[in-house]
């Protein structure tokens, strides 16, 4: 159930629930009805997965009933908005986690789920294979690729996808999947990059927890400066973007003594 709802114009909408189990069922409710609206234009539905723990609850209640037999797995095709260099068999992997806890065990088509090529190419082959796959599969408008859904998390330290403070992948226009190297976690990642961000229909940030509401603050309320808080690139030119984020993420905005009680 949510709580309350906050505009915060071109930043987006914030949803807030009241804790993560509720943000959970809210994020299920959205890719439910996205993959509707799909099928009664009887077309398919792209959407974008991203990791962290918010999309592993998400995967747990859509592999549960009734939402295993609710949604028409043969109209979606998933894909993953980044994703770590390491095997598909690792448990860092987002594509990985999200299939053992979630798509091996709904019936959506193997053809459907496009997991990142990280074994046998190298990270800049792995991207343009990627970046090819999606433009062969999802339809353009304007000649970008345009996903109905995509699921983005914020980390501590304002970034998203794999789009890190200070690198260049933040501002990059031409392609629309990079790999990169980040390095303070020294190590490559592959990632969805603005122009694939934000052409989609629908940007989902799912926040929760204590430990992120400080940097939400300034990613909704303080001054425009992606480069130390990516998060403020994602802007959809003609989409919409809408944060879910538990009570205790919200509990530094301005608007949370709007919040009813309880």
């Amino acid at each position: 159930m949510i709580d309350a709802t906050f505009d915060y114009g071109p930043r987006g909408r914030v949803m807030v629930v009241g804790d993560p189990a509720e943000l959970a069922r809210e994020t299920v409710d959205l890719a439910l009805t996205t993959v509707i609206s799909a099928q009664a234009e009887r077309r398919w539905a792209y959407t974008a997965l991203s990791g962290g723990s918010t999309p592993k609850a998400m995967g747990e209640v859509l592999a549960r009933q009734p939402y295993r037999d609710l949604i028409a797995w043969h109209y979606l095709h998933v894909f993953w908005g980044d994703e770590r260099w390491v095997p598909l068999a690792s448990p860092e992997s987002n594509a990985g986690e999200a299939k053992r806890i979630f798509l091996d065990y709904v019936p959506i088509p193997a053809s459907q789920v496009h997991p990142y090529e990280t074994e046998g190419v190298t990270p800049e082959q792995s991207a343009d294979r990627y970046a090819e796959m999606v433009r062969s599969l999802v339809p353009s408008e304007g000649g970008v690729p345009r996903f109905d859904l995509i699921f983005l998390g914020m980390g501590d330290d304002g970034h998203t996808a794999s789009l890190f403070p200070h690198t260049a992948a933040i501002h990059e226009e031409e392609y629309i999947v990079v790999a990169h190297e980040v390095p303070k976690l020294q190590t490559t990642r592959l990632t969805f990059t603005p122009p694939l961000l934000n052409a989609a229909r629908l940007v989902v940030f799912l926040v929760g927890g204590a430990g992120k509401a400080q940097r939400l603050k300034e990613v909704l309320e303080g001054p425009e400066q992606p480069d130390e808080l990516p998060s403020q690139i994602v802007r959809p030119v003609a989409g919409e973007l809408i944060w879910i984020v538990d009570r205790a993420a919200a509990a530094a905005l301005a608007v949370a003594a709007d919040l009813p009680r309880g």
